[in-house]
């Protein structure tokens, strides 16, 4: 029966296969689940350890479970791992940082980031082992040249990323969600073609031994939530 086509107006269908759990399993899960994500941090510290290919295969078909507008799948991400390229993509970011935090950043916003102690110097960008750069494509670009529609692409790789976080932590590894702003040289270094934007620069790799995060706290339900 999970292999049966079922067609509706002419367009292959197949069951949903997956079995309805218990109440009691919905909370056992769930709960399961938030206490393993509650322990994702930003991480700004690696350790050069290698991971297997097949690691980042798996955490990206994971991210490409995302729905997306018109199953679209509006997203390209290009896995980084030569040392020269890190480098070139470090130089290009710290150039870019540098601008912000002395000329682009108003003094609220420096304010409000003084907490996490970071500041315009990125070498975390050459010491893990995978940098994920993720691009949105704004649109399809076929095989012919011509142009074709995507929908809703913000928030389809948006929600790619949060799987792609997700799944990087669920393997045991560490990730940092990093915007240099313009990212353009991204585009550039890593040769995209026109249709794509370059959406968010993902350091993958083990957390250091010695790593420290800052001592946040996260909103609780009720500042978060709504219920009517």
């Amino acid at each position: 029966m999970a292999n049966e086509t079922i067609q509706r107006n002419g367009h292959p269908f197949i069951p949903h296969s997956s079995s309805a759990p218990t109440a009691e399993e919905l909370i056992i899960s769930s709960t399961a689940f938030y206490q393993h994500m509650n322990q994702r941090r930003s991480m700004r510290d690696f350790t050069d350890q290698p991971i297997s290919v097949e690691v980042i295969e798996n955490i990206i078909r994971t991210a490409s479970t995302a729905p997306s507008g018109a199953n679209k799948q509006p997203w390209t991400f290009c896995v980084v791992s030569n040392p020269v390229t890190k480098k070139e993509i470090r130089i290009a970011a710290e150039k870019e940082e540098y601008e912000s935090y002395t000329q682009r950043m108003s003094d609220e916003w420096l304010r409000d980031i003084e907490p996490l102690q970071t500041d315009w110097q990125k070498p975390f960008l050459e010491t893990a082992p995978y940098l994920i750069v993720v691009f949105k494509q704004v649109y399809e670009l076929k095989p012919d040249g011509t142009k074709g529609n995507h929908y809703y692409v913000n928030e389809s790789v948006g929600i790619a990323c949060g799987f792609l976080l997700a799944a990087i932590h669920h393997a045991g590894l560490a990730a940092l969600t990093h915007t240099p702003s313009p990212m353009n040289f991204l585009t550039e270094l890593l040769h995209r073609p026109e249709n794509e934007r370059p959406y968010l620069l993902i350091p993958v790799g083990y957390a250091a031994p010695d790593a420290l995060v800052p001592d946040l706290k996260r909103k609780p339900l009720s500042e978060v939530s709504v219920w009517y």
